[in-house]
């Protein structure tokens, strides 16, 4: 394993102590994605043809436009463009499935075409591919570093989608008492993190009160954000993660 490429970042992502060093990785990663996107990958060719072919969600176009490189973005957005043109050239509307036929028709072929068209995202892809190293990175850890797993114990969790990539992974590295061993890990971890932050959401509801304006509001400013971002994975900001 490169250990300065792979487990520096892990390391570094638990040692912040967020709700979820996986949410914290994801958005770095998707920052330099995009930056890179609106970057010296606008003018490569590798780049432009993975583009052209793949596209880009729209999620990841919102981020795009919001560089305010719009030279740029259009660049990427022009070469996309003819290559759908050139795929809807090479379509062809024909047949007709009658009505008790289980055959698609011509609207229904259409349909999925167009869709298909339009369902990729390269920076989705890239993103990906780095964040299953780091999945596999905490595996290992775990698995050989003990201090690691300290850490891991003493963290404060994930949130449920990356903990369902993280058993995923665990499935394919651990062996079955390993696998036994760490899935305990991560449900205690889930129920614990779960519980302490639906307990301060509660109390976050019943501060509206009248009766328990007073009263401190201790841990719970925040426990929406909290709640929604372990559910969820981070989409809300001002969790502290």
């Amino acid at each position: 394993m490169q250990y300065h490429l792979e487990t520096i970042p892990v390391w570094e992502a638990m040692e912040a102590e967020t709700p979820c060093p996986f949410c914290m990785l994801y958005q770095k990663l998707e920052e330099s994605e995009v930056d890179r996107s609106l970057g010296g990958s606008v003018m490569e060719p590798d780049a432009r043809i993975r583009v052209n072919e793949t596209g880009i969600c729209a999620h990841h176009h919102q981020l795009l436009f919001g560089m305010q490189n719009r030279l740029g973005h259009a660049l990427l957005c022009d070469s996309h463009s003819k290559e759908i043109l050139m795929k809807l050239e090479r379509t062809r509307i024909g047949g007709k499935a009658g009505f008790f036929s289980k055959e698609a028709g011509p609207c229904e072929k259409l349909a999925k075409e167009l869709r298909s068209l339009t369902s990729g995202c390269v920076i989705c892809e890239d993103i990906d591919a780095h964040m299953q190293r780091y999945l596999y990175t905490f595996i290992h850890l775990w698995k050989t570093d003990t201090a690691f797993q300290r850490k891991w114990n003493e963290s404060k969790g994930l949130c449920f989608p990356h903990a369902a990539d993280l058993l995923d992974m665990a499935a394919r590295q651990l062996s079955g008492n390993q696998q036994e061993e760490f899935a305990r890990s991560i449900l205690n971890s889930m129920k614990r993190t779960l519980g302490e932050d639906e307990a301060d959401l509660e109390w976050f509801t019943l501060k509206f009160d009248y009766r328990n304006q007073q009263k401190p509001w201790g841990n719970s400013r925040n426990a929406l954000e909290r709640t929604v971002n372990r559910l969820r994975s981070k989409c809300i900001e001002g969790d502290n993660a």
